[in-house]
């Protein structure tokens, strides 16, 4: 059943007749990016590595397409310049 909040271009299985799963995967990838806001205390799943802080805190994480962690900022600013130096094309989510 498709799903009635998804236009009719983005069913899969019309993708897979023009590219594999592994290029729809990687598309934007190294190109495109997001901005995700984040509590301290969610961290340690994208950030394992990440000291311990407060668990309130808000932080912003600047995401690969694909969804793979590339920085940790303490403000959206920060993230966006960082986006910018990076020549990534930025993606709104909602």
């Amino acid at each position: 059943m498709q799903n009635p909040n998804s236009p009719s271009w983005a069913d899969r299985t019309l993708f897979s007749e023009f590219m594999s799963v592994d290029e729809l995967t990687e598309l934007g990838t190294g190109d495109v990016a997001y901005i995700k806001q984040i509590k301290a205390r969610d961290l340690k799943e994208m950030f394992p590595d990440v000291p311990p802080l407060h668990d309130n805190m808000t932080l912003y994480a600047l995401l690969n397409a694909d969804g793979t962690p590339i920085l940790l900022a303490d403000s959206r600013e920060a993230a966006v310049a960082n986006a910018f130096e990076a020549d990534l094309e930025m993606a709104s989510l909602h």
